[in-house]
């Protein structure tokens, strides 16, 4: 009796062990299947994304995938495709019976998104990446003080240009010269009844000595305002550009560029951080733009040759953009000029009995303070020609302008057109053209600057490529993913996996 109790229990014990140890076996069969499937998605992923694109990761530092299809659009199948090539060996590993049932993309994420907030943010994350902290301080408290010169010195340009100076001496001269030919004609009458019938012969001779006195006096004065006049219509280019120096001639299709297109939107997948503000951040993605496209100081290989003129200006063709920096830095310039001469002593001085000379001798007295006025403007005008064609020859500007670091006399003036390289000085300290295209890029909208700077890269890519098809809207930086996979023939699993560069 003994002997069978024991043998139908331990049956019973067995049986429970056996069940437990095949739900065991079974359990960790399928935990082994669903690992495997997470396995395969991962894997498949990351080797999805190591078709990254080569020639953007190599010339701007981007992480991209290129999914570029017909008539621009954004080619997922065969993203998908390469997925599903790199995940099923995957699954036929092993003893496992793992099938995919269906499967399809659940998200992506593209270059240009948000406004081109993924662009800016792989741009910043690599900048941190590769530039020390300390260096990014220090350089965004020199930004920021030249910023704040360069503002103000345009400022007191562009007011001095809308006071219509000029204009005001033109007006004044006229008026005053009517006013005085009016008042001579009287005279002449009145002395010729009176006197031409007493001494005919001797008045003919007294006018004619005073006409030749007045003649001296005219020549011996110069007035270099019309001169001046003349030279402020002129080409800005023709004026600034040294003469060893030319000016690119190439165009950009401007209805096929991000801004003006319809462009690709990705779907479902958000950005890790909101928008980025922060003027580190800004002064990071600046910097990159600086060191990766061209401009005219130093231009490299691209659609445009001056790329930073374009993301400043937007125009289709290097001319364009190249004249309106020009001007740009005139009005600066002439800001920085008419501050010192206004404020130092001696030029005042020789303005002020230039400006009465001019009118005594042209017998217009009552113009003298406007053509104080237009003398002023002139001559600042003048020294910022020089200023900037230093610029545009390689060399650098005063950010304050000294005694010491003046280049033209009052009385050169009328010399500027022949002594545009003679009249010149180097100087060692200031800013460059570079530095300054620095600083007007920093008072750009952060809009802008990404839209066009990937409208460069964009354009600069087509060129490599040699195609025009290429687009930064059809480059995948994120993707996720949702895959169905059946398991031994038993269990199904839905797997979602999400990878961004």
């Amino acid at each position: 009796m003994k002997r069978g109790s024991i043998t139908v229990f331990l049956a019973l014990i067995l049986s429970i062990v056996l069940v437990l140890t095949t739900a065991c076996m079974e359990s960790a069969k399928m935990a082994a299947a669903r690992t495997q499937i997470l396995n395969g998605a991962d894997l498949g992923l990351y080797s999805l994304f190591g078709h990254y694109d080569r020639t953007m990761l190599e010339d701007y530092d981007l992480f991209l995938l290129y999914a570029g299809g017909n008539n621009g659009e954004v080619n997922l199948a065969e993203v998908y495709k390469v997925f599903e090539k790199y995940m099923k060996p995957v699954l036929k590993q092993n003893s496992q019976k793992l099938s995919m049932q269906q499967g399809g993309i659940s998200g992506y994420q593209l270059l240009t998104d948000q406004n081109g907030e993924v662009f800016y943010q792989q741009i910043v994350q690599y900048m941190k990446d590769t530039l020390p902290e300390q260096g990014i301080t220090l350089l965004l408290n020199k930004m920021e003080k030249n910023t704040q010169k360069t503002k103000r010195a345009e400022e007191i340009g562009e007011e001095a240009e809308q006071e219509d100076t000029i204009e005001k001496y033109e007006q004044e001269m006229q008026t005053a010269e009517e006013k005085s030919q009016e008042l001579a004609e009287e005279l002449q009458q009145n002395d010729t009844k009176e006197e031409f019938q007493d001494n005919p012969q001797d008045d003919w001779q007294g006018n004619s000595e005073e006409k030749s006195m007045e003649m001296d006096d005219v020549e011996r004065i110069k007035n270099p305002i019309p001169a001046m006049k003349r030279l402020r219509k002129m080409s800005v280019l023709g004026l600034v550009l040294p003469e060893n120096k030319s000016v690119s001639g190439k165009k950009v299709e401007k209805g096929k560029l991000l801004s003006v297109r319809t462009r690709n939107q990705g779907f479902q997948m958000a950005l890790k951080n909101g928008p980025d503000y922060t003027p580190n951040s800004m002064l990071l993605y600046q910097t990159y733009l600086v060191d990766k496209l061209g401009n005219y100081s130093q231009t490299k290989k691209g659609a445009l040759d001056y790329e930073l003129e374009y993301i400043l200006f937007g125009k289709d063709s290097d001319y364009e953009n190249l004249s309106k920096v020009a001007n740009r830095l005139l009005i600066i310039r002439e800001g920085v000029n008419l501050t010192h001469i206004l404020s130092d002593a001696g030029k005042k001085a020789e303005v002020h009995a230039l400006a009465a000379a001019i009118a005594s001798t042209f017998l217009v007295p009552p113009a003298s303070a406007a053509i104080e006025g237009a003398l002023c403007l002139c001559w600042a005008f003048a020294e910022s020609v020089l200023d900037v064609r230093n610029l545009f020859d390689g060399k650098k500007a005063a950010v304050i302008k000294t005694n010491e670091n003046w280049q033209l006399s009052l009385e050169q003036l009328g010399e500027l057109l022949s002594g545009l390289d003679t009249l010149r000085k180097e100087e060692k300290t200031g800013l460059s053209y570079e530095d300054y295209l620095q600083i007007l890029l920093w008072t750009e909208s952060k809009n802008t600057k990404v839209i066009r700077g990937m409208e460069m890269i964009e354009c600069d890519m087509r060129e490599k490529l040699n195609s025009e098809q290429f687009g930064l809207d059809q480059c995948v930086c994120g993707l996720g993913i949702s895959v169905k996979v059946k398991a031994n023939n038993r269990k199904t699993y839905i797997v979602k996996r999400e990878f961004r560069y």
